[in-house]
């Protein structure tokens, strides 16, 4: 998830909220349309404590709500006009049918997508009851469109009346020579901080893309809305994504930010498109039939409200509160865990080729062992592991969303990782070994291994915060991760009672220190932090500092903070 540059998410109920409202309804009788479309729909109404509650998907629930305030109520209107029988909705028709019984004939009444809607009628209602005139597609086509501009989801409602129901229930049979009763247009607010956290993204080098099934329109006013369509960047509708070749939309993908209209196909064809840019995305889906776009994904993220099971199964990873603000959040945990985990390598390898260092340059320059197997034992277990895990523990980098994604092709040891590892591995050694020196050469063998003992401690312990961060360690602050504070005092004050309890010093063969003999043994081990200061200067002079431009693709490297 932290390596993720393209993230593509629904709208509804991730980048929204999934909390319809009926605010504009376009029809000549708007009655007769709020009471056909509350009937064509799966919600149930409930009694609490005296008070109607509706139950079901969010749009059929604005949609009842909505007919509730025309005294419309659902419950009421199927004992006279029974549901005998139904289409459901699916995302490749997108229309639902009903079919309801009104005395010795039948109703059947279509909600769905209006520009798929209207190749399903042939007439419209007039002014009056049981009215009807030539449909007029044109201008319902334009009412359409500006609602939708409003950033709207609108739904067209139609209907028929049949005295006979054909033997076969299929849509070619009941699914046409429909009468256009009117559009009912909805508005789903955007989720709070989704567009904070869509310009997080841009920063981070994260591309987010738009995929609904809603009219391009009503994507395009929301997308604007939040950032994500910007002036260069394209919409496109599933139908005209049919017409471009899988080869010519690997080459275009990334000019498009957003689909509208589009099928659970669509998205597969959308996923292998941005990967063969070599991009690593991020899918979200909550349906049965979006179950291949999220296995095709690098990442695959199913919806843990709403999502279907098998999108769950399907998935990677499951969006406990649908929102696309978590998603982003996992982005910047994903980073922060793959950083602590080089971080703690890094620290890890480094300190023990300190110790190698100190043993082989030991025997080199014909020196006795600076260090016996039980004290390089106890270091390995006390200094070396306790700031390990604390580092592992480290909070992110507050400029860790300011980054380009970190390719998942690359190597751990990439960017000259292993460079840094070794001078900082003989930096340890070579320090340990002057501690050893000073002390062997001025006050005895086992003072010197007592001082290399405590140096080569202390050194590891010091040397964890110069890991933090490639910035300064005064810039960053010492003490945010308070577990590497922890380990540092358990790992000094450990290190220390070793040599001042007799017993403990007597099994790890080590002398009390005078006082000279432990200032120099902390001077040495205090020199790591003002060396690697010293070379994280020199690298920001010599090389200004790395800033991510994600508009421009380009690094730009300056000396100023």
């Amino acid at each position: 998830m932290g390596s993720s540059s393209v993230i593509c998410s629904d709208k509804t109920g991730t980048l929204t909220q999934n909390k319809m409202k009926v605010v504009e309804i376009n029809s000549k009788d708007i009655n007769l349309v709020t009471e056909l479309a509350c009937m064509c729909t799966d919600c149930d109404i409930t009694y609490k404590e005296g008070k109607i509650e509706v139950q079901g998907e969010p749009t059929e629930v604005a949609i009842v709500n909505q007919a509730l305030e025309n005294n419309k109520n659902k419950n009421e209107l199927y004992r006279t006009m029974p549901r005998v029988n139904e289409i459901p909705f699916d995302s490749s028709r997108k229309m639902m049918t009903t079919i309801h019984k009104i005395g010795n004939k039948y109703r059947i009444i279509t909600k769905g997508a209006p520009d798929v809607l209207l190749e399903k009628c042939q007439k419209q209602i007039g002014i009056g009851l049981g009215q009807t005139t030539i449909l007029e597609k044109y201008n319902i086509q334009k009412e359409n469109e500006k609602m939708a501009k409003k950033a709207l989801r609108v739904i067209a409602v139609a209907y028929k009346d049949l005295d006979f129901l054909p033997q076969k229930m299929d849509t070619s049979n009941i699914e046409n020579n429909l009468i256009f009763v009117g559009l009912i247009g909805m508005i789903d607010p955007p989720r709070e901080g989704v567009k904070e956290a869509v310009k997080t993204c841009k920063k981070a080098g994260i591309k987010t893309v738009m995929i609904t099934g809603d009219h391009i329109a009503t994507a395009k006013a929301i997308a604007k809305d939040l950032n994500i369509l910007n002036a260069n960047d394209k919409a496109i509708t599933g139908q005209e994504l049919d017409a471009i070749p899988q080869k010519q939309l690997e080459k275009t993908i990334n000019e498009y930010s957003v689909f509208a209209r589009v099928t659970p196909e669509h998205k597969v064809r959308i996923v292998k498109a941005w990967q063969k840019t070599g991009a690593v995305v991020a899918m979200t889906g909550d349906g049965v039939n979006d179950s291949p776009a999220l296995k095709n994904a690098d990442i695959g993220i199913a919806m843990g409200k709403n999502g279907t099971d098998v999108a769950k199964n399907a998935a990677d990873m499951i969006l406990a509160d649908d929102n696309f603000v978590t998603i982003v959040e996992a982005v910047k945990q994903g980073r922060s865990i793959y950083d602590n985990i080089k971080k703690a390598i890094h620290f890890l390898i480094a300190t023990n080729i300190g110790e190698i260092v100190t043993i082989f340059m030991g025997l080199v320059l014909g020196l006795k062992s600076p260090l016996l197997a039980i004290q390089l034992l106890w270091i390995n277990l006390v200094t070396d592991s306790l700031p390990a895990i604390a580092i592992g523990l480290e909070p992110p980098d507050k400029d860790i969303m300011s980054r380009k994604p970190v390719s998942s092709k690359k190597g751990i040891f990439a960017d000259g990782l292993w460079n840094k590892i070794v001078v900082e591995g003989i930096m340890i050694g070579m320090l340990t070994l002057v501690a050893f020196s000073l002390g062997n050469k001025f006050f005895g063998l086992e003072v010197g291994r007592t001082m290399a003992f405590l140096a080569m401690g202390l050194l590891e312990l010091v040397h964890s915060f110069n890991i933090k961060s490639e910035q300064s360690i005064f810039k960053i602050g010492i003490f945010e991760n308070k577990f590497l504070v922890g380990s540092f005092i358990a790992g000094t004050l450990v290190q220390i009672m070793v040599v001042l309890v007799p017993t403990l010093a007597n099994i790890f063969k080590l002398v009390p220190l005078n006082q000279m003999q432990w200032l120099i043994t902390i001077i040495i081990s205090l020199l790591p932090i003002p060396i690697m200061e010293l070379q994280k200067k020199l690298n920001e002079v010599k090389y200004g500092k790395t800033v991510y431009q994600p508009k421009t693709e380009k690094v730009l490297v300056t000396k100023d903070r």
